[in-house]
């Protein structure tokens, strides 16, 4: 089988393309046949040794995959050769097979393209247990949503609007704000690209306080970070939530000082290590977003695919921060 690897650390020009033995399954495992496996933050960050998790080497990249199963592992029960499903492994996904944990695995409707399957999960999952458990969202709340054009941007939008929210979408660009506008949000703000000297992280609280109204923002969701996060917290409402859910602009330094006057929440989304303490729970997230996928509530935009062999590229577009929705490696 052919896999895209990385051999040490470095960008996505560093993958290389092996070839390798099919997998066998271990004790509790399925090998899974990828048809399609997408991109995402934390494969900027896993080649180049930035990320939490460090696999040992070589080893390919793609954290969230779509399938058929191959092979049972011993011990694994309800699932059977043929079988569709989607999974986040956390890494592995950008091969034509892979082993994963069986207890990973959530099944793919044969309604759904494996395309459409492996852009659900990530983006998805992250998103309801940002907005519905850390930032306890209610109808009629407003949430300021950033980077809103991206993979769990447009994710929080529809999600947010399933609940009953009024959402500003914050994005980088006109093309963005119509991604955002047709994803459901009231409106959009157009920011400007930092890194921001005083005056301009002056001038973006300013642009962000006029985007959310007078009363601010009850939740404001994060998936950007650097010069973004403090003006954006200056637009929290009383007793506001505000959602730490990723750094791609930079990890930030908040004024703790407007966490008091606000009395405001600073909450950590870690959907990753959430789904492993708590199973039970995310399953029944991912239950419910496949029940608002049907009612057609919620829809993952793939707005670009990529051969195995250009897997690297795929990569390389998220973290230039051009992508709108999800890219899509097809293994087909």
């Amino acid at each position: 089988m052919k896999a895209l690897r990385s051999h040490a650390p470095g960008g996505p020009d560093t993958l290389v393309i092996d070839e390798l033995p099919e997998p066998l399954p271990g004790p509790g495992e399925l090998v899974v046949r990828v048809h399609a496996a997408a991109a995402n933050y934390p494969d900027v960050l896993i080649i180049e040794d930035k990320y939490q998790f460090k696999p040992p080497r070589p080893f390919s990249p793609g954290g969230e995959i779509a399938g058929e199963v191959s092979a049972v592992g011993e011990g694994v029960e309800g699932w059977a050769v043929g079988d569709r499903l989607i999974a986040v492994p956390g890494h592995g996904g950008l091969a034509q097979s892979v082993a994963i944990s069986a207890k990973s695995a959530f099944r793919l409707p044969a309604h759904r393209s494996f395309i459409e399957g492996a852009a659900l999960l990530l983006t998805y999952a992250t998103s309801i247990h940002a907005l519905y458990d850390r930032g306890r969202l209610e109808a009629g709340e407003t949430v300021l949503i950033l980077g809103a054009a991206g993979g769990v941007g447009l994710a929080a939008i529809e999600l947010a609007k399933a609940k009953g929210a009024r959402v500003i979408a914050a994005v980088s660009s006109d093309e963005k704000a119509a991604a955002a506008s047709k994803a459901g949000a009231d409106a959009a703000m157009v920011y400007p690209r930092g890194p921001f000297d005083r005056d301009g992280q002056k001038a973006l609280a300013e642009a962000f306080k006029a985007a959310v109204g007078k009363n601010g923002a009850d939740v404001i969701y994060d998936p950007v970070g650097g010069d973004y996060a403090a003006p954006a917290l200056r637009s929290i409402a009383w007793e506001g939530r505000y959602l730490v859910v990723g750094f791609p602009a930079g990890i930030p330094k908040l004024p703790l000082n407007l966490v008091l006057l606000k009395s405001c929440d600073v909450c950590g989304v870690f959907w990753g290590a959430f789904a492993a303490r708590d199973p039970a729970a995310n399953a029944a997230h991912v239950a419910t977003l496949f029940r608002l996928w049907d009612e057609g509530r919620i829809a993952p935009v793939v707005s670009a695919t990529y051969p195995l062999e250009r897997g690297g590229d795929a990569i390389a577009d998220l973290a230039a921060r051009n992508a709108i929705g999800k890219l899509v490696v097809t293994l087909d």
